[in-house]
């Protein structure tokens, strides 16, 4: 199971530093929330929790908790292929929260 959880999130972690962020975003906050941060902050806490053998420490999983709550806030605002980008980061934090 675990295994399976690692291989998951590390498929779409590939797929999200494939994907070119989306250009609007970079200029604005949307729900109150500056996306190019969230990005790079769930990028980076699910990276350690990759390089780590999905274990992540207990201020990151706080971190990333963090993120879920903001990412929900978020995605309800856009559409199309921000809205895809977005749901993408927030697949990747519910798996590694529930790991």
């Amino acid at each position: 199971m675990k295994d399976d959880r690692l291989a998951a999130v590390s498929r779409l972690m590939k797929a999200h530093m494939d994907a070119a962020f989306p250009g609007r975003l970079r200029a604005v906050e949307v729900a109150g929330v500056h996306l190019v941060l969230l990005d790079s902050t769930v990028a980076g806490c699910v990276g350690s929790w990759l390089d780590h053998g999905g274990e992540l420490g207990d201020r990151w999983w706080d971190v990333l908790a963090g993120c879920e709550r903001e990412l929900e806030r978020v995605i309800p605002e856009l559409s199309g292929d921000e809205a895809a980008y977005c749901r993408r980061l927030l697949e990747m934090t519910v798996l590694v929260l529930e790991a």
